[in-house]
């Protein structure tokens, strides 16, 4: 008997089903809050298993209330990476500062979470794996309206009538797709480009990072604790986006080597790696922007719904706290009144932090000679210890408190 058939037995009537396309980070935990209000949640990922591995991220402000409330947060306050430094490099390789990386970030000591995406996703998917069913190297086909449901195909076959549908596949989103069109309407492009690997630890790198920048170009070096391997970063400048690139790899290592081709430091060594790597990433910076995050009994969320770029380092936290607002909106209400509420009360939040976007590119990715001089003259003058308070985009949402749980 799977997790649906079971609550149903449980509660003598059927409950309202709902399917959450996406295991990374806001689909697993809308599963928990929607799960502990008495919907019976499917959830189908593309991907064989859970995700593991991936870049650092960051949980701040509301965003830890949330993993609080799920009862997660001692676990990830054991995974913490505790980075301790942050150091900035002229484009010959001369030190221009070293800092905590709050000091930049707006993240607070003793507060903020940097934790590995596995760790995450580990702990959100140990959280709901016995309640909640999941369909592992899957995804939706089709989406249609009925009269009381959505209907679904899949494309491993088969399909089902669902009371709701949400999307929770990220920037590059199949469901706002089938739902809203193509992502080109709703995808901000910010102006840059960046990849991003694993290569071999071989700098005697601890807990930090290094950034090397020249005018339009970046790279860093990533080691978040004592291993043998370090996240490899290059991020460039690019008036338009290179189309081209995106679903060929071999293109996305040649670009690289032709942006990167003069630069110093450690940059055509991790040139090399990347040729190599098996983890290659590679992207443009962008935000999604939509006017509405749902249509009829279908609804988008976290990155499919509001990505606000890697720039302002609030990706993870606005899934988060997405998840939670829009469960919450929906536990005791009908599908239209709850999703007219998940947006009436997340939008400012989502809107406060996407527009840290400014601030973040300006910080890590200056595209002149000249902004570059005063980029360094700005970290040259902060303090070597971070801000108490952070940012308030951050913590600009205090979160509801649940409904009663079924």
């Amino acid at each position: 008997m799977n997790p649906i058939d079971q609550l149903t037995a449980i509660r003598g009537t059927r409950a309202r089903t709902v399917l959450i396309s996406g295991a990374s980070i806001a689909g697993p935990a809308l599963a928990y809050w929607l799960n502990r209000y008495g919907y019976a949640v499917t959830v189908v990922e593309k991907a064989a298993a859970p995700r593991s591995g991936g870049y650092p991220i960051d949980v701040r402000g509301t965003a830890l209330d949330v993993v609080r409330r799920m009862g997660l947060l001692p676990r990830l306050r054991d995974a913490h990476i505790d980075l301790r430094r942050l150091t900035f490099l002229e484009g010959d390789g001369t030190e221009v500062t070293s800092l905590h990386p709050h000091s930049v970030t707006g993240g607070v000591a003793g507060r903020d979470l940097e934790v590995r995406r596995g760790d995450l996703t580990d702990a959100l998917y140990t959280a709901v794996r016995e309640d909640v069913e999941f369909l592992f190297d899957d995804s939706i086909d089709t989406l249609e309206h009925c009269e009381h449901g959505v209907d679904v195909t899949f494309r491993g076959g088969g399909g089902r009538t669902f009371d709701l549908v949400i999307g929770a596949d990220g920037m590059h989103s199949h469901t706002r797709q089938l739902l809203f069109g193509p992502e080109e309407p709703f995808h901000h492009y910010l102006g840059y480009c960046f990849a991003v690997f694993t290569m071999r630890n071989t700098f005697g790198l601890s807990h930090e990072t290094v950034m090397w920048n020249s005018p339009g170009r970046a790279a860093a070096l990533y080691a978040a604790g004592d291993d043998d391997e370090v996240h490899a970063f290059l991020n460039f400048a690019r008036p338009e986006p290179p189309l081209h690139a995106f679903r060929d790899p071999q293109a996305q290592r040649a670009l690289l080597a032709e942006v990167f081709a003069d630069t110093g430091w450690e940059v055509p060594g991790m040139l090399a790696a990347a040729r190599d790597a098996q983890d290659l990433f590679f992207d443009a910076v962008g935000q999604i922007r939509m006017p509405h995050w749902s249509d009829g009994r279908v609804a988008l969320v976290g990155d499919a719904a509001y990505a606000p770029s890697f720039l302002t380092g609030q990706g993870t936290s606005l899934a988060l706290v997405g998840a939670y607002m829009l469960a919450r909106s929906l536990a005791d209400r009908d599908h239209a009144t709850g999703l007219a509420a998940y947006e009436r009360d997340t939008r400012a939040f989502v809107t406060a932090n996407q527009q840290l976007v400014g601030a973040g590119g300006a910080t890590l990715f200056p595209t002149t000679a000249q902004a570059l001089r005063q980029r360094n003259d700005r970290l040259r003058g902060l303090g070597a210890m971070p801000s108490s308070d952070g940012k308030p985009a951050h913590s600009a949402l205090t979160l509801p408190e649940p409904a009663r749980l079924a």
